[in-house]
């Protein structure tokens, strides 16, 4: 496994969505509607599961399988969202945490 960091795994989004001559239909709202779907994807795992159950999703082989890949999923479409608009998620990420603990303060 390699490019374990936000740059190279973009890198290779990007070089695997161009192997495949993707890139026309990686337009900003196309991705945003993917990245919607793969997320509602994640969610449908949990839906009818009790919050004790959720809990536990990850100790069943299985349901950690798929948690894991909606994910990766999710996470694929949000870096080539960002790549695609010149964002830089880390730094978004952040500058949001800052502006959340002048906006919500310690109790």
């Amino acid at each position: 496994m390699t490019d374990l960091d936000v740059a190279g795994l973009q890198r290779r989004l990007a070089e695997f969505a161009a192997a495949r001559k993707w890139q026309p239909y990686h337009t900003p709202k196309n991705l945003a509607a993917a990245l919607s779907v793969e997320a509602s994807e994640l969610v449908e795992i949990f839906q009818w599961l009790t919050p004790e159950e959720s809990a536990r999703v990850m100790a069943d082989p299985d349901s950690a399988h798929r948690v894991t890949d909606e994910v990766a999923d999710v996470l694929a479409y949000l870096l080539q969202f960002c790549e695609v608009l010149g964002i830089d998620p880390l730094k978004a990420l952040a500058e949001k945490i800052d502006r959340n603990e002048e906006r919500f303060p310690k109790a």
